[in-house]
């Protein structure tokens, strides 16, 4: 499945992939019967169209935009969340954590999270708005892990640095990539371009990320770093 560059090249590659929403629903393993997640076709699209040379790009509804269009802006960092989330879960599964299907699942429903901002509502057809619509679904997942989490972590009595081993410090870069990406959704969902829902499950996967973070470097034996104000 195409994942989102920052490039406009492969951006365009994710809207392509967005037309076929509604054709394939099943990733095997990954995004199991339950999956949010978007399956494209088996066709490779070049990664180079020549079309952005000029500074313009494509949305899934066809409207061409500047490349430093708020659209495209929170296109950007959702796909640098989604890498961020990649190397921490590689991390993760150096050290057998068990939760990196959670990670898996959360990247696939990235792909559809921009998708739903790659199809800005002023220039959506009721076609575009059905197959990337965005549901509340994924936020109760997320709720429902931190939760789990949280049972098992001893109380947050200080404030912490990013810190606890390599798992748990790359799961707190990608919780500072995941708030960049919500402030740049945030306008998007504001001026009525994308579904709200969008900006709620970012801020809930920040929560997560905070949390499944401290619970790497426990499970890890793992010291957290505790602030202390310099003397």
């Amino acid at each position: 499945m195409a994942s989102f560059i920052i490039k406009t090249a492969h951006l365009r590659c994710v809207v392509r992939t967005g037309r076929l929403i509604s054709e394939q629903r099943t990733r095997k393993t990954l995004c199991s019967s339950r999956s949010y997640a978007t399956e494209g076709d088996n066709r490779i699209p070049k990664i180079y169209t020549k079309t952005g040379d000029k500074g313009f790009t494509s949305t899934f509804t066809g409207e061409r935009r500047p490349k430093e269009d708020h659209i495209f802006e929170a296109l950007g960092n959702t796909d640098e969340l989604s890498s961020a989330i990649g190397l921490a879960r590689e991390f993760c599964l150096d050290k057998g954590h068990t939760f990196t299907y959670q990670l898996d699942k959360i990247q696939c429903i990235l792909q559809d999270v921009g998708s739903n901002i790659a199809t800005p509502r002023s220039s959506a057809r009721e076609s575009h708005i059905k197959r990337t619509k965005f549901t509340a679904a994924p936020i109760a997942d997320l709720e429902t892990w931190i939760d789990k989490f949280t049972e098992e972590l001893p109380p947050l009595t200080n404030f912490i640095l990013p810190s606890g081993g390599k798992s748990s410090a790359a799961l707190h870069l990608a919780r500072t990539v995941c708030r960049r990406a919500e402030r740049s959704v945030a306008p998007v969902v504001r001026s009525g371009e994308a579904d709200p829902d969008v900006a709620k499950f970012l801020n809930r996967l920040s929560d997560y990320l905070f949390t499944v973070a401290r619970y790497a470097a426990m499970k890890e034996g793992n010291e957290e770093k505790i602030y202390k104000r310099p003397e």
